[in-house]
């Protein structure tokens, strides 16, 4: 027989606890042994779940991508030719690259492990009238429980009672501020988590004050694990990788074509079936870019080492350039925007010497430690804090009362017993006795809240009782309170508006003080707009993509209000980096293409994001954008190197079946043009410097990031120019030359013209002879490589002439090769002065 199943209101901040205990039909002593029991086999444990995951086809997951089947037939295909080493390097590079990505995802999902973490704990309850202690994982809805100071809650819970009850929700909600509870407040169904003053959701932390409440909601129906079922959702692919998929789509479609059409001409010109199949793997071979994985994995590596000294880790390489691609910085304020610590910034006195007094003496920090309010008006007050404190000893302490919103403390100044109070002005007013000075405090007060300050109100009276709701006091100023930005945010926000990357402002503060941070680091400006979570609430999904361009501050936001304005950006095109501490930040960090966790933040945070500052700095952020587009430059000038080198040889071939030629390299040449002219200069361009200030342009489009249309123009160029000019020599060789001459010769001057196209292809945009100093020096590593590649031709120029049917080199074939290099090297310069002056006009 099936369990009853209690009755558990969908609002419970919207009952009295009188009508809440009435509906679950439970009482403030607490459930019965039994009651326990039943309601554990219907709600289950109170805990967070994993989801469970296959290991073994998390792993095989790894393998789906083009660009690895590609890379899998070309290493079964170098084994099947004998080619042992290249097979084997292949292999290597596609587990290790596997291996990359498979240790992301395991890191991913320890996000949820994280989460869990902050619910397990042992807790204090009523259970048969009688108080025990507990593990919070075996905590059921009507339990009574109690917390005090230091506990993290292990539930949802509607407060039945509070004393002095305070709340750290920043986990949650972003906040910084710690949130007075009231139990007595009844609230509307509408109301929004931060809004929830009368009670306690489950991964807070009580700062100060105990209290009692009914447990509601338990495990996966509690606020928390709602936030934990989105950290669940799967990483969306980086900018590289989708980039790199499109590359590899076009660029296989086109080999494929061009392979056929010579494997077709080859069998109606009267080639051997087996010289074909031969010649057709050769051709594929040479015209995979297996070299582009490891390039694109040193590359990456290089740059995240280059972060890591400006104390920003990538978890995941792939991140590492989509740091490039980025179009909206969506920052937290506190900690990354502003300093996290409170300072005060103006003060309005009726009276200076006693404004110094009660900020001195109505206040708990001791040494620079305690509450943010209390030690930023001890620093305000600065040496004179400690003098004060001593000349007028303590009698009472009267914590912060919720109800009051107030704190005090009753003094012996001389003989005369005085009581010293700070806390909210509306709250202050009430107990003042100079009802004259009012009308000026109200002035100043809502002129400093309308600056963005966190205002409190200082006041003195003579200590007559310690019933709170008697006290006479005179209100002798206010203080005004910011959290200042930190220093080189105001640059950083400039060099990446010049960039083209939109900075905006996501946090769980109000809006006035938001907007006057944001205004003040040039993040907002007029005519943007701000936007509340409230607000955001209303909106549908079309009008929300209407207004985000214009919106830089969105202030009071929740977790899925953050994880909404995340996916409509990307649903507009935008790349998205999201920086976070908190859990109320692991949706959004998940969700975003790029995670940005603060290194003091929460483990699920870290274990969410993609990678983790230990200065959590907004410059830092914009500093490793500007490394991640260094790092797309370099993959794009790989990319094009490999590409043009991949696709001449395709035509060579093609061409000289067209003409009725001879083919004009073995099967063997090509391959080991592959090997040395490639190889060898590939593993130099992550070492690249940067052609020009890559952040003075905007972000490039997805589909444009490696092969846009100019850069297809300028492969097709250099294919052309390489293989019409190796054409044009082997045709005219021919006819002054042997055979195996002509071909000896052009298999050396196609390695030359391939390193030709290597040094120019290190500078995009710019000519060789424009800069000579900048070309030389821009990747000095190339010549390394250069002279690597010259050892080993001659090797298999007089070592292995028979394997690679070669001939010794004369004073003709050097001619020869000379001009090649030559011809390939003037018609790219050509081709840039012409681009140069084209721009100029």
């Amino acid at each position: 027989m099936q369990e009853k199943q209690m009755m558990i209101p969908e609002y419970p901040h919207f009952e009295t606890c009188e009508s809440l205990a009435q509906k679950m039909e439970i009482s403030k002593e607490g459930l019965s042994t039994e009651d326990v029991k039943k309601n554990l086999s219907i709600y289950g444990l109170n805990e967070i779940k994993e989801k469970k995951h296959n290991i073994f086809l998390l792993f095989l997951s790894q393998f789906k991508s083009p660009l690895v089947y590609v890379l899998l037939a070309a290493a079964l295909l170098s084994l099947f030719l004998e080619n042992i080493h290249e097979g084997i390097l292949i292999l290597i590079i596609l587990l290790f690259n596997s291996f990359i990505g498979f240790w992301q995802e395991l890191k991913a999902l320890s996000s949820i492990r994280a989460l869990r973490k902050l619910t397990e704990s042992k807790t204090e309850v009523k259970r048969d009238g009688q108080l025990r202690t507990i593990s919070s994982s075996e905590l059921v809805p009507g339990d009574v429980i109690l917390l005090s100071e230091g506990d993290i809650v292990p539930a949802d819970i509607r407060l039945f009672d509070t004393n002095g009850f305070v709340i750290d929700e920043s986990i949650l909600t972003g906040e910084s501020l710690p949130v007075e509870k009231d139990a007595n407040l009844t609230l509307p169904k509408e109301t929004l988590p931060y809004e929830m003053d009368n009670m306690a959701l489950s991964g807070t932390t009580v700062t100060k004050g105990n209290a009692e409440g009914f447990v509601v909601f338990t495990g996966h129906e509690t606020y928390l694990a709602s936030i934990s079922t989105k950290a669940e959702e799967e990483s969306r692919e980086t900018p590289l990788s989708k980039a790199l998929e499109v590359f590899i789509r076009k660029h296989m479609f086109v080999v494929f074509i061009l392979i056929s059409i010579t494997a077709v001409l080859s069998f109606f010109g009267g080639k051997e079936i087996v010289d074909i199949i031969y010649l057709v793997i050769a051709l594929l071979v040479a015209s995979v870019p297996e070299g582009l994985p490891i390039v694109i994995t040193l590359v990456l590596t290089i740059g995240a080492m280059r972060l890591s000294v400006r104390k920003a880790y990538i978890r995941h390489l792939p991140s590492v350039e989509t740091l490039g691609s980025t179009t909206v910085i969506a920052s937290d304020k506190t900690g990354t925007i502003t300093q996290g610590n409170l300072k005060v910034e103006e003060v309005f006195s009726l009276h200076d010497t006693f404004s110094y007094t009660v900020s001195s003496l109505a206040n708990e920090s001791e040494e620079g430690k305690g509450d943010p309010v209390d030690t930023a008006l001890a620093l305000w007050v600065g040496k004179r804090y400690e003098d004060i404190r001593e000349k007028y000893p303590r009698v009472n302490l009267y914590p912060f009362d919720t109800k009051h919103r107030l704190m005090a403390s009753s003094n012996m100044i001389e003989k005369e017993h005085k009581i010293f109070v700070k806390g909210a002005f509306e709250s202050l007013k009430q107990f003042a006795t100079s009802q004259d000075d009012l009308v000026t405090l109200q002035k100043e007060h809502d002129r400093l809240a309308s600056h963005g300050l966190r205002v409190i109100a200082l006041g003195m009276g003579e200590h007559t009782t310690d019933n709170i709701e008697k006290w006479e006091i005179e209100i002798v100023g206010l203080v005004g309170f910011i959290d200042p930005p930190k220093e080189g945010v105001l640059e950083a926000v400039h060099t990446a508006k010049k960039a083209g990357v939109k900075v905006m402002m996501v946090t769980g503060d109000n809006a006035l003080t938001a907007t006057a941070v944001a205004k003040s680091v040039n993040i907002y400006k007029e005519g943007d707009l701000v936007v509340t979570g409230k607000e955001l609430n209303e909106m549908d999904d079309e009008t929300l993509k209407e207004i985000l361009p214009k919106v830089t501050v969105w202030a009071r936001v929740l977790p899925e209000h953050k994880y909404r304005i995340v996916k409509a950006l990307q649903q507009k095109g935008d790349i998205v980096a999201v920086t976070g501490d908190g859990v109320n930040d692991v949706p959004a960090l998940r969700a975003a293409d790029l995670g940005i966790a603060m290194g003091e933040g929460t483990d699920a945070a870290k274990s969410t994001a993609n990678m983790v500052l230990a200065d959590n700095n907004l410059s830092i952020i914009v500093e490793a954008i500007k490394q991640g587009r260094s790092i797309a430059n370099n993959i794009r000038k790989t990319i094009y190197f490999l590409l043009t080198t991949s696709l001449d040889e395709v035509i060579l071939i093609t061409g000289a079946i067209l003409m009725a030629l001879p083919l004009p390299l073995y099967p063997i040449q090509i391959l080991w043009i592959n090997l040395v002219a490639n190889s060898a200069l590939d593993k130099t361009f992550p070492f690249l410097k940067d052609e020009e200030d890559v952040m003075k342009r905007a972000p490039s489009k997805l589909h444009e990031q490696f092969l846009d249309k100019v850069q297809l123009l300028r492969v097709l160029y250099v294919v052309m120019v390489i293989s019409i000019g190796a054409l044009f020599l082997y045709a005219w060789m021919l006819e002054h030359y042997t055979k195996e001459s002509a071909i000896s010769t052009l298999f050396t001057a196609f390695i030359i013209a391939t390193w030709v196209n290597g040094l120019q292809s290190l500078k995009e945009h710019e000519p060789f002879f424009k800069n000579i100093k900048k070309s030389l020096q821009i990747n000095p590593y190339i010549f390394y490589g250069i002279g690597i590649g010259i050892v080993l031709q001659l090797c298999a120029i007089y070592l292995l002439s028979d394997l690679f049917h070669t001939l010794p080199l004369n004073s003709g074939s050097l001619t020869i090769i000379a001009i090649m290099g030559l011809w390939v090297f003037t018609m790219i310069e050509l081709r840039k002065w012409g681009e140069q002056f084209w721009k100029m006009r």
